[in-house]
């Protein structure tokens, strides 16, 4: 049985990844801070810390996935009936051949990828309050879609 304060620096390592939307990668410093102080005394906060470091890391990585997705199709699509020559003469860059018709699958890839990173966002907000009231009543709590980074 995990004692109150297990629990509670458990339920505050899920809920310091918050800080993300303050503090520019607080969603890393602070979970580490607060599992590196008790995961040699407890097995729950090591478990808990882990659980929320190994879901930062993969969230980190489909979101760089993404936008690797997103960022080229956008340009390929924009820069694709452009002119280096004018580019290079210092003229005016014009976009009057732009044509949705040819582009709509890159368009469309691009757009799909920021959707999927959206929602990746907003699911990964309400996973972190169900893991912190999850671990709040003593239950181990394994993130999904997580790649176990650290085991």
């Amino acid at each position: 049985m995990e004692s109150t304060t297990e629990k509670n620096i458990a339920t505050f390592t899920h809920l310091s990844t918050l800080t993300q939307y303050f503090i520019p990668f607080g969603n890393y410093i602070f979970p580490i801070i607060l599992w590196s102080t008790k995961k040699e005394k407890s097995e729950f906060v090591d478990h808990h810390g882990k659980q929320v470091l190994n879901f930062q890391l993969s969230l980190l990585l489909y979101s760089l996935v993404l936008i690797m997705i997103a960022i080229p199709s956008f340009f390929i699509s924009v820069f694709k009936n452009v002119s280096f020559k004018s580019l290079v003469n210092h003229h005016d860059m014009s976009l009057s051949n732009f044509n949705f018709e040819d582009n709509i699958g890159m368009l469309t890839l691009g757009i799909v990828a920021i959707l999927i990173f959206g929602l990746l966002k907003v699911a990964e907000f309400f996973l972190i309050i169900y893991a912190s009231i999850k671990t709040a009543n003593g239950d181990k709590y394994k993130y999904p879609i997580t790649i176990p980074f650290l085991k």
